[in-house]
């Protein structure tokens, strides 16, 4: 296998996957500053032209975060991090997806409708679009919903989808350092629960990554 990563909040979640599972996958680097996503080579494996990717010994490539690790669970089920059962399973995607769409989502829309850095890649992907700069405010109260709710979600549950960690924590950890870090949108002082899961979750090794 090999794994086509960059220095972002998607490839990041699969590099903390792959170190949660101990595995150790070769690794080969994307420079997105030079462009290297949209040129020939990497299209034809990637035709989304963005990063991770996981190109399989066989020559498959996968470009889904969730796809790529839904992959590496089946193929190296110990330790766990999408479930053991159908039900754990259903509630690890169930919280995952639920924090793409309202959490990673909501940052991205501030991020990329206001960086000069995407003046005209205001999506992920090979098409030309300029940004739209009245996202960025609902992008922020977007965010400031998803703080309120995960706070009162870990109010009564120590890991995201139950008593394990799991890619859902994964996913949560990823999204927050994203907002602070790149989207300037740090956990607001109130959202006490999140907070100690947020210190928890960076004690991790893996959260070095």
């Amino acid at each position: 296998m090999l794994f086509y990563d960059y220095s972002a909040p998607s490839p990041r979640r699969v590099r903390i996957f792959i170190a949660e599972k101990g595995l150790t996958i070769p690794t080969r680097m994307v420079d997105l500053g030079k462009k290297e996503q949209f040129s020939a080579e990497y299209l034809a494996k990637n035709p989304r032209g963005t990063v991770p990717t996981l190109q399989l010994d066989d020559g498959t490539c996968l470009w889904d975060t969730l796809a790529i690790c839904e992959y590496l669970e089946a193929q190296y089920p110990e330790v766990s991090l999408l479930g053991r059962n159908a039900v754990e399973h259903a509630k690890v995607v169930m919280w995952y997806q639920r924090i793409e769409i309202d959490g990673f989502h909501a940052v991205a829309e501030v991020f990329r409708n206001a960086s000069r850095t995407f003046k005209d890649r205001a999506l992920p992907g090979t098409l030309t679009l300029t940004q739209i700069p009245d996202l960025v405010p609902r992008g922020k109260l977007r965010m400031q919903q998803f703080y309120a709710e995960m706070n009162a979600h870990l109010h009564s549950s120590t890991n995201v989808a139950g008593d394990f960690y799991s890619l859902a924590d994964i996913q949560l950890l990823c999204i927050l350092d994203f907002a602070k870090g790149w989207g300037r949108l740090p956990i607001p002082e109130d959202c006490a629960a999140l907070q100690v899961w947020h210190q928890q979750a960076s004690a991790r090794p893996s959260s070095k990554l």
